[in-house]
């Protein structure tokens, strides 16, 4: 590979963000190409999976024969709130490749003892978001319902652009929640894309099934950068 290639691949990746090598295995020249970089026909089809599953690997495109090498930033997932959802969501995205990083300045929830193994903050989210800034590969859950935690948190992510971003609460609690934003300079755009209810509509009940909820919507969210989730291919939805 030549050396300003690896230095720009790199570069990205140090920056938190997405590429794919693109190597032509019959002269060996390669490119990178960028996550929302325009490309067409069957090689911008064959990217935009790559960038979607984040799986490496042969394609023919334009009558030639690519490797794709893709690589993903590992995504974040920021849990506002150490709470019984919490709990049980913590192992659960561990299994699923999702670390959870939790934040709560409330000191009696977030404890070691309630959360082994997870890498916790017992601080203000303005706090520690400032010296951990959110990007496109974090999800975002805020979980306490207490606004004074939440709603700090839930601009952040909308501002950074997190490929998800969900809240806890009812219509109603939601509804007076956008109030509060929009009155943070959010915009209706932004407000839009919370998953609020949050987690996939399965019935949920228990904090256990909450969390299973929160975690399929969050693994649906990242599969689906960049594409309605009706336009998924066949295989390939939640």
């Amino acid at each position: 590979m030549e050396f300003a290639l690896l230095n720009a691949l790199n570069d990205e990746r140090r920056a938190r963000r997405a590429v794919v090598l693109v190597k032509d295995l019959y002269d060996g020249s390669a490119r990178l190409v960028r996550e929302n970089e325009e490309v067409g026909g069957e090689l911008g089809e064959a990217v935009a999976k790559a960038f979607r599953t984040g799986n490496s690997g042969l394609v023919e495109a334009g009558g030639r024969s690519l490797f794709l090498n893709t690589y993903l930033p590992q995504p974040r997932l920021v849990v506002i709130g150490a709470v019984h959802i919490s709990q049980a969501l913590a192992p659960m995205a561990r299994i699923a490749g999702y670390p959870i990083e939790l934040i709560d300045p409330r000191t009696a929830f977030a404890s070691a003892d309630r959360f082994p193994d997870v890498e916790l903050f017992a601080d203000w989210p303005e706090t520690v978001l400032a010296a951990r800034p959110l990007d496109a590969y974090s999800a975002l859950a805020a979980v306490t319902h207490d606004p004074k935690i939440d709603d700090f948190a839930l601009k952040a992510a909308l501002d950074a652009g997190c490929f998800y971003v969900g809240a806890l609460g009812s219509r109603k609690t939601h509804a007076k929640r956008v109030e509060r934003l929009l009155a943070l300079d959010a915009t209706a755009t932004q407000v839009e894309r919370i998953a609020a209810p949050i987690g996939l509509d399965i019935g949920a009940s228990s904090p256990a099934e909450i969390a299973v909820a929160i975690l399929a919507q969050i693994v649906r969210a990242f599969r689906s950068r960049g594409v309605g989730n009706d336009r998924l291919p066949k295989g390939e939805a939640a």
